[in-house]
């Protein structure tokens, strides 16, 4: 795993050849090395309690993020789903609801929340962060292409037949991709892995901030969201006391010493 320096501006969004979807092939066997290798989650940092919410990637639902949901909760959180159901794409009607779930969860334990978004999940992810940093403690993205028109990518043409051809544009202009690409105002992580076979990995990486960060992990981006090495870096991202962040790098290195 390594991370990036976005002070050095953003790098060249690159979608991936055609040839490149079939790195995705590998996840199932990315999923059966998880498993194998969860008795190293003894050796992670526990976390404080607080309340994290997981959002699942475009059409997935709860299930596509149980696997990180359980290790997370046996960390020591108190973890959820969204629960809105599968994710069909940003709307306003869903943020909107997102935002209540999350306000609902912050009033009842009296802390931030932590959001952690897979693929299209952390586009809510990052919106939470933006418009509700009184909300939210930190924001953690899995291989989300935040950073780019969503119409741009792969799953524009699918997102127009599930949702019968209609979307919002205001949700998609030029200044709201400028917003998302923006460092937020709270600690946020991005996850991307250069073998991901359906979108551009530069696409997930942001703009540079004091609180913003993008670390690399290996493996496809079907894979990644129980990918062993990403939920070493959200365990590690969550466990960073609340308004002493470091960024990964460092902090890793302060675990080996």
């Amino acid at each position: 795993m390594s991370e990036i320096d976005v002070g050095e501006g953003q790098p060249e969004v690159r979608p991936p050849r055609v040839w490149a979807s079939r790195r995705e092939l590998r996840m199932p066997f990315e999923l059966v090395n998880s498993v194998a290798r969860t008795r190293v989650l003894r050796g992670w940092p526990r976390g404080d309690g607080h309340s994290v919410v997981v959002v699942p990637g475009f059409l997935a639902g709860a299930e596509s993020t149980a696997f990180l949901r359980n290790h997370l909760g046996r960390l020591g959180y108190q973890v959820s789903d969204w629960g809105l159901g599968r994710n069909s794409g940003v709307t306003r009607a869903r943020t909107e609801a997102f935002a209540r779930r999350v306000a609902e969860l912050r009033e009842r334990s009296g802390r931030k929340v932590s959001i952690v978004g897979w693929s299209a999940g952390g586009i809510y992810a990052r919106e939470m962060g933006r418009l509700h940093p009184d909300q939210v403690r930190c924001v953690i993205t899995m291989v989300t292409p935040f950073n780019v028109h969503l119409t741009e990518t792969p799953a524009w043409k699918l997102y127009l037949m599930v949702n019968r051809g209609s979307h919002d544009e205001t949700l998609f202009t030029d200044e709201v991709v400028r917003l998302r690409g923006r460092p937020l105002s709270l600690p946020t992580t991005s996850i991307y892995t250069k073998d991901d076979g359906i979108i551009a990995w530069q696409s997930c990486v942001g703009e540079p901030g004091p609180l913003n960060e993008a670390v690399e992990v290996r493996g496809s981006h079907l894979g990644t969201v129980h990918q062993i090495d990403s939920i070493r870096v959200i365990a590690d991202r969550l466990a960073q006391p609340e308004g002493d962040w470091r960024p990964y790098a460092q902090a890793r290195d302060s675990h080996r010493n």
